[in-house]
């Protein structure tokens, strides 16, 4: 599999990284199967695993560590995430030095590992100083315990606060950002990539089949299909919600568009994530063997200018059909308080 390197930081990253999200009680709970997932992707030629402490609540690292017991663990790189609340406390979760601290030390636990490749702020916190948070970090790799450290979702504000934070703080500067990235998520291309392409960040992007919205089984009067996903979160999925018409119109050319240049949907979408300049390594998020098989060869995708033009068509650069596709919604819209005085 083709390698690229990971921002600045000289280390060489596949172009497919294996995303763990649905690797415990929030996708398959079944240890043995999601370890033999892990292992053929390894096979396969990606070294690079993305997992995080809320991914079913700690349960998605334990595997993830149980797969790369023994000499496994020295072929990966390996990232986690920290910022979502792991209990009912008040300070068990959040970008605090308090809590990065306690996360990353239960992090390490459960991967059975001395060391993260990379440490990834899984968002942004507004309450929280970002100089607090770097500083936490900077210690962290300094001691040893993390390699890199990377944002998750953040705005080109942020990402520029926070590029400016370190170096003006002398303090450990993030190598990569990860972001939302596919045919129907491409927002990011507006101002996201760019400034992270300023500011030599690998990017890693989730989502390339926009949580299914690419698998090929989203089409024009085929009814509503039946995915894990969408028993989780039906609303998101629902071809009937007048939000989603745009969405599904678009999937549908695309899968088009796919039969048309001779590649399955999902070939066609890893392919487009790939062909973006600023892009780094594309996260998939296979919940069992069959779904890693079928998104592997999406890597080996070329996609002509010819195509990547009439993808433009169906979606325009810097579409997202809906607010939430961005990733995070941004606190001065869901706050009423940093909106108004009273």
């Amino acid at each position: 599999m083709e390698t690229r390197v990971l921002g600045r930081t000289g280390v060489r990253v596949s172009t497919l990284c294996l995303g763990t999200m649905m690797f415990g009680a929030q996708g398959n709970p079944d240890h043995d199967d999601s370890i033999k997932v892990i292992h053929a992707a390894l096979d396969a030629g990606i070294n690079f695993i993305d997992t995080a402490d809320v991914y079913s609540r700690g349960e998605s690292e334990t595997i993830v560590g149980k797969a790369l017991s023994g000499t496994r663990r020295d072929e990966v790189i390996l990232a986690s995430k920290f910022h979502g609340s792991m209990g009912e406390g008040p300070n068990q979760g959040g970008n605090s030095r308090r809590w990065i601290i306690q996360a990353v030390e239960a992090s390490l636990r459960r991967l059975d590992t001395d060391w993260l490749d990379l440490y990834q702020i899984h968002r942004f916190d507004p309450d929280t100083d970002i100089e607090e948070t770097l500083g936490a970090l900077d210690d962290l790799v300094h001691q040893g315990k993390v390699r890199y450290v990377g944002t998750s979702v953040f705005s080109p504000s942020q990402l520029v606060q926070a590029q400016w934070t370190s170096q003006r703080r002398v303090l450990v500067r993030p190598s990569t950002e990860q972001s939302p990235y596919s045919l129907l998520v491409r927002g990011v291309e507006s101002e996201v990539l760019p400034v992270a392409e300023q500011y030599g960040l690998g990017v890693l992007t989730y989502g390339p089949l926009a949580a299914g919205w690419l698998s090929g089984r989203y089409r024009l009067n085929a009814g509503q299909p039946a995915s894990h996903r969408s028993e989780l979160i039906p609303g998101r999925f629902d071809v009937t919600d007048n939000e989603n018409h745009d969405k599904l119109v678009a999937a549908d050319s695309l899968a088009s568009l796919a039969e048309e240049s001779g590649v399955s949907l999902i070939y066609l979408a890893i392919g487009f994530v790939l062909s973006h300049r600023a892009v780094t390594s594309a996260i998939i998020g296979p919940r069992v063997l069959e779904h890693l098989q079928s998104q592997l060869g999406g890597s080996e995708v070329h996609l002509s200018s010819d195509i990547l033009d009439r993808i433009d068509q169906i979606v325009p650069p810097g579409t997202n059909f809906r607010l939430r596709d961005s990733g995070a919604i941004p606190t001065s819209l869901t706050d009423s308080r940093r909106r108004r005085f009273t």
